[in-house]
């Protein structure tokens, strides 16, 4: 289908839009058949609102809707209270380990959301991985690559907390003390407190906020290093090859932004990540690219646009979103659960059958529910993990007396 691009008017940009993001490559838009009503519910309309699906709607100043963040007067406070949940929260009692589960988390605000009253992603997953020490560096509204009124890419004379820039703080290429003392003083002491060599996974969140801001896709292999650092693929890269390079053993699960919507203020529905450009893409199109990156450098991807793990889309948006672009609290427990098995697999708490497995339906999710697999598949479709299993090697995964009773008569009859 042959897309239209329509550009909005000057007095549509200047409304305020809340957004989320995630869409198709551009060759492939998904068609958005369905509308938010003055409810804020999303229901299918008419021919003429669903032609509007089709297009590519081009808007220049997009900008990232406030939310859960404190005035100027109160940043002090919000500092403060950074690093007072889940960094300084003692880890279960040691059961013979080599050594705790470090997880470091580098994001945006879907990261660092929740933090403060213990309702984040790492909090919740804490809960979920035994043994588990986290350490939450994200800090709302930043973006993977080097902002564009920075001219300097040197890691000398960076003070950028951008993904690259708490790059270079961590591995000591910059100055954390100047790029966090002043406003992020909790983010500092938790950066202090572990030992780079130490962390055991990364998890990170980025791309919403480099689309927000406009930056390019990616850069050519002539640019030049300011170029690159401005770029999300380019940054993005260079900041995990230099986690990587202090951090030898660890393992890097790469999250995509988010799929959401664009909503006017008074509930017009205007498009979604698959629709929206800010001129230089869409935000599917930035997911696509943190895709390239995981790929790239060899890591994890976990894909948060095209629902292959739980299933967002307009007709849910509103159960795991809050304003369109952030996860509410149900969203973050969802994206957690999900996380975890990232880590309970490759840590012997749970088979790889679960973190393969897993797809969360919005509307059915329980927040106190451990997922469990069907053993008759597990037998037949992860032999590996079965013969864990049934050994009972998994912590967090347990066996059924019924499929331990039929275990004990195949080994007695010589099965």
């Amino acid at each position: 289908m042959k897309k239209r691009i329509s550009s909005i008017s000057a007095l549509l940009v200047a409304v305020s839009i809340s957004l989320c993001g995630c869409s198709l490559p551009e060759e492939s838009v998904k068609e958005a058949t369905e509308f938010l009503n003055d409810n804020g519910e999303v229901t299918a309309e008419s021919d003429a609102a669903a032609s509007l699906s089709s297009e590519v709607v081009v808007i220049n100043d997009l900008f990232e809707p406030l939310l859960e963040e404190k005035a100027a007067s109160e940043a002090s406070t919000e500092s403060a209270t950074e690093a007072s949940t889940e960094e300084t929260e003692a880890p279960a009692e040691d059961d013979g380990r080599d050594h705790e589960v470090n997880i470091v988390f580098f994001g945006d605000s879907q990261l660092a959301n929740g933090r403060d009253d213990g309702t984040s992603i790492a909090n919740f997953m804490q809960s979920r991985i035994p043994y588990s020490r986290i350490y939450n560096m994200a800090i709302g509204g930043t973006s993977a690559s080097l902002e564009q009124t920075t001219s300097s890419a040197s890691a000398e004379n960076m003070t950028s907390t951008c993904f690259l820039g708490m790059a270079y703080c961590f591995a000591g290429k910059s100055d954390r003390n100047a790029t966090l003392a002043e406003k992020h003083p909790g983010i500092l002491e938790t950066m202090n407190s572990i030992n780079p060599a130490d962390v055991d996974y990364y998890f990170i969140s980025y791309g919403t906020n480099d689309f927000l801001n406009q930056a390019p896709l990616d850069a050519s292999v002539y640019s030049s290093e300011n170029e690159k650092a401005h770029a999300l693929y380019n940054s993005m890269a260079t900041a995990i090859e230099t986690l990587k390079a202090i951090s030898p053993d660890a393992h890097f699960i790469i999250m995509t932004p988010f799929y959401g919507l664009y909503v006017s203020p008074d509930g017009t529905y205007i498009g979604d990540s698959y629709i929206v450009s800010n001129g230089v893409g869409t935000l599917s199109q930035y997911a696509d690219k943190v895709k390239n990156v995981a790929e790239d450098v060899g890591e994890i991807l976990f894909d948060g646009m095209y629902g292959s793990k739980f299933d967002l889309y307009l007709d849910t948006a509103n159960e795991y979103l809050m304003d369109n672009l952030h996860l509410s609290l149900k969203g973050r427990q969802i994206v957690a659960r999900l996380l975890a098995h990232e880590v309970n697999f490759r840590e012997d708490n749970e088979p790889y059958a679960y973190c393969e497995t897993d797809f969360v339906k919005i509307a059915e999710f329980d927040p106190d529910e451990y997922y469990r697999y069907d053993e008759g598949q597990m037998k037949s479709y992860f032999p590996e993990s079965w013969e864990k299993y049934i050994k009972g090697t998994f912590p967090l995964a347990q066996p059924s007396q019924e499929a331990l009773d039929a275990y004990k008569a195949e080994q007695e009859n010589g099965g």
